[in-house]
């Protein structure tokens, strides 16, 4: 049995509100259960030094979370005067994944930078963010385009992402805190809807798994993302 009570392949209740911030030229706040991120979208119209001159655009993130978005207090970052090497690995993740689904050629020489905060944590962080974060660019770039600035949709796909891992020796989906800290495996599976892989990021930690055991965790992956799909596009208008 699941802490939650959940059937093993069963995605916590999710909602993306958008529209949430109302400076930012797109955002998103997603809930996936008790975790709950806010994801804007900026835009600039200039790109990093080493992009200048090239004609391209430049997709980038940042994470953060609240100092009580866990059970205990967390310092903030910007107070110890540097990023923790979990916040700049989750913020270039999120980066990596929305820069596969992005023609920057079609882009010019902007960037766009998602924020992504987490208010709530109750574990699949990461996961939300990129979920969330691809919803918030959606909705830039759509406002880009009905201000001419940009001519052609350079977005090319579509992504989301999703933990899984090996609870009590059963695949799960959509691990939780409870779950992702006794997990004997877990994993987070970055894909596309049109069935493209971008990364998977997968650990043993208290037991080694199987081809048949990873098999299982891609296969729900497919199925918890193919729902993650239909709720993002359901937040998009049009």
């Amino acid at each position: 049995m699941r802490p939650s009570g959940r059937k093993f392949d069963q995605l916590r209740d999710i909602s993306i509100q958008t529209g949430f911030s109302h400076h930012a030229e797109g955002s998103a706040l997603i809930r996936m259960g008790r975790t709950e991120v806010l994801c804007t979208a900026s835009v600039e119209g200039k790109v990093p030094g080493f992009m200048r001159g090239q004609g391209e655009g430049w997709v980038t993130a940042e994470y953060g979370m609240l100092p009580r978005a866990t059970h205990t207090r967390g310092d903030r970052e910007a107070a110890r005067g540097k990023q923790s090497g979990r916040t700049q690995e989750i913020q270039r993740l999120i980066g990596r994944s929305l820069r596969a689904v992005v023609d920057r050629k079609l882009m010019g020489e902007i960037t766009i930078t998602l924020d992504c905060d987490v208010l709530n944590a109750d574990g699949g962080t990461r996961c939300a963010s990129i979920t969330g974060a691809y919803v918030a660019l959606c909705l830039a770039v759509q406002k880009l385009r009905e201000k001419n600035v940009l001519k052609v949709n350079p977005i090319i796909g579509q992504v989301a992402a999703i933990s899984c891992g090996i609870y009590q020796g059963v695949p799960v989906l959509d691990l939780d805190y409870a779950e992702d800290s006794a997990a004997d495996a877990d994993a987070n599976f970055i894909l596309t809807a049109a069935g493209g892989i971008i990364e998977i990021q997968a650990t043993a930690e208290k037991a080694t798994f199987d081809d048949a055991a990873f098999a299982a965790l891609l296969a729900l992956a497919r199925a918890g993302t193919a729902q993650l799909f239909t709720a993002q596009n359901a937040a998009l208008p049009g």
